[in-house]
């Protein structure tokens, strides 16, 4: 790969260099952020050599191009774009500040929510395993060491507003410890127990705001949103005492006031209105869930994959942590594998139905990851390019959930889906099968109905019902029906100069290209303006058609071989709109090249004039 015209190509279809804010690369992709989307031509970025797959997520234009491969393209990108590196946080930053208020609240909760998530899957994972070797071993539920490992289990839901409160400092640039200290104010020991109310005599209470009113003394071990709510202003109260709080006694002032005030208002105010608040999102999303007949869930599903392409399925974090609070099981774990897997099957049948070579390698590890829940390859580098394959992974993704409604499975931990959801659905294992089962049949089979190449691009006449061509050695026939001319005739220095080897060139009256003989396909160009063949008798030979067409990136061009497909003479090979190709102001003499004429003493050209597809035009000796 031409490291240096891949990064060029990029700026020039990206808008160019005025178009660029800011640029990075994780291991596998470019990582933009460029001012003015609408300048950013995907369908030319996408036909680039070596991209993988294009999308927009997060505020991001994001260009895969595989592990290894980036971080040259990048090297060489950042010299065209005349810009300095940057990390992956400042372009996560510039790509923020592009985004609107809501969508800035979600990816919020997701930087909040994301890195708690190994400690959630350890407790669920555990909690778990636990539940099904008590079933197998039933004598463990009275041994030492379920009580120790129960213990484990608990302690990450137990403890979850701490966890949650010093995360939710490090996304507001508050002190990480103040932030537990608020954290564990809310589920202090004097407080009831929130998952005690209920079997309570009498719910301790205590007037506040010199009398005014009374609240419960409740902890809020159930509940998510006040913490993230009281972190955020304790972030920001703290911060601003910073500035204004002299430096001799900053170290004093600062966090007594922030604990002071914070802690007073979370539990007199931010703790009573936000778990209202939370109760009521909560309910919403379990009445939701449980419509009867699994209708509810199956809207869900449906919708699920949309969110993720909004970039704003990141909220189901806040709502899956708020479920194993306050309920101990997460309903909404099942739904989410139902829409993942169903994007995965669905880009499996494109990748098992497509004959684009490029598409099909990158669908198959596509495929794959979305059913060990990483959907993003699927969604954006196949299926939302294709749509239709989309559409049948939310099909799939609604009727997988609504199993999972019928049914009522749940997990017992957050931010595992696909084939890994087994190890936190112990109590629900042919359930969870059944919802991936489900949704995986449904998407495949839609895909597989709704998916079909792209047609062709011009009218291509019908193949003509004819005698089996009796193919001469070292013969080549005419793959293009037209007028042969001599190769120097051709309007390119190189073409007309042999530099490539010697051959004629036919100016096209049909948009079709047929095989020239019996042989193997050996390059299909990714722009599909050129194929290069080689004969049962060894001779080796280039279709170029038009010239400096590569510039079109494949527009108006289609292909139906394949590298390494074995052809017979009159195959079709490949069909290309004249009118159009012209219209773009390019020629099209098309040279037919010998490439290894090294290999023989002569090339024969046997005429010029009008030829017919398959008629001899030349031989070699």
């Amino acid at each position: 790969m031409d490291y240096n015209a891949v990064a060029k190509e990029v700026v020039k279809h990206i808008g160019g260099k005025s178009n660029i804010v800011s640029a990075a690369h994780c291991a596998t992709r470019l990582r933009l952020v460029i001012a003015d989307n609408a300048k950013c031509d995907k369908e030319a970025v996408e036909n680039i050599d070596g991209v993988k797959g294009v999308f927009i997520a997060a505020g991001q234009l994001q260009i895969i191009f595989g592990t290894g491969t980036v971080n040259k393209v990048y090297d060489e990108f950042v010299k065209a774009a005349d810009i300095t590196e940057a990390s992956k946080e400042e372009v996560k930053q510039a790509a923020n500040a592009k985004q609107n208020i809501f969508k800035r609240m979600i990816k919020t909760l997701g930087d909040i929510f994301v890195p708690i998530i190994p400690a959630i899957v350890a407790s669920g994972l555990l909690m778990g395993l636990l539940e099904g070797l008590s079933k197998v071993y039933p004598e463990l539920l009275n041994s030492g060491t379920y009580t120790i490992l129960h213990l484990f289990s608990n302690a990450a839901f137990v403890f979850l507003p701490v966890l949650i409160a010093v995360s939710a400092a490090k996304t507001f640039g508050g002190n990480l410890f103040l932030g537990a200290v608020i954290g564990m104010i809310m589920i202090h020991p004097d407080l009831l127990n929130a998952w005690n109310v209920a079997g309570a005599d009498t719910i301790p209470t205590a007037g506040v705001w010199f009398g005014l009113y009374d609240i419960n003394m409740v902890g809020y071990q159930g509940h998510v949103i006040p913490v993230v709510i009281a972190v955020w202003f304790m972030s920001t109260i703290e911060k601003k005492l910073h500035k204004i709080v002299p430096e001799i006694i900053d170290l004093f002032v600062t966090p007594l006031v922030t604990v002071l005030v914070t802690g007073y208002l979370t539990l007199t105010v931010f703790g009573p209105c936000f778990s209202w608040v939370e109760n009521g999102v909560l309910d919403a999303v379990k009445y939701l869930i449980t419509i009867p007949f699994g209708i509810g869930a199956a809207i869900c599903g449906a919708f699920y994959a949309p969110t993720v392409v909004a970039g704003v399925h990141h909220m189901y974090n806040a709502v899956e942590a708020g479920l194993i609070s306050s309920e101990g099981v997460n309903t909404w774990m099942p739904i989410a594998t139902a829409a993942n897997v169903a994007q995965g099957a669905a880009a499996l049948a494109l990748a098992l139905k497509t004959r684009n070579k490029k598409t099909k390698a990158l669908a198959l590890p596509a495929s794959l990851s979305a059913f060990l829940g990483i959907t993003e390859p699927a969604i954006f580098g196949v299926n939302i390019r294709y749509m239709k394959p989309f559409i049948a992974g939310c099909i799939g993704g609604a009727c997988g959930a609504l199993v999972a409604g019928i049914t009522g499975i749940g997990a017992s931990a957050y931010g595992v889906t696909g084939v890994f959801g087994f190890l936190i659905t112990t109590n629900y294992t042919l359930q969870y099968l059944l919802v991936m089962v489900v949704a995986s049949v449904v998407a495949f089979v839609i895909s597989w109905m709704l998916y079909k190449d792209k047609e062709t691009v011009s009218e291509v006449k019908p193949v003509e019902e004819k005698e089996a061509l009796v193919v001469e050695k070292n013969t080549i026939y005419a793959p293009i029906e037209g007028e042969v001319i001599a190769l120097n005739k051709v309007p390119d220095d190189t073409f007309a100069g042999e530099i490539l080897g010697k051959g004629c060139a036919i100016i096209p009256k049909v948009g079709r290209v047929v095989a020239p003989f019996d042989g193997v396909v050996e390059t299909v160009f990714d722009t599909k303006h050129a194929i290069g063949l080689k004969s049962a008798d060894g001779v080796e030979v280039l279709i170029h058609i038009g010239i400096n067409t590569v510039e079109l990136d494949g527009k108006y061009y289609e292909t139906y071989v394949n590298d390494g497909d074995t052809v017979k003479a009159g195959d079709l090979l490949g069909s290309f709109d004249i009118e159009k190709i012209k219209e773009a102001g390019y020629e099209m003499a098309t040279p037919i090249v010998i490439t290894n004429t090294d290999d023989y003493s002569n090339v024969n050209v046997l005429f010029e004039g009008e030829t017919q597809e398959l008629q001899k035009v030349m031989m070699v000796e």
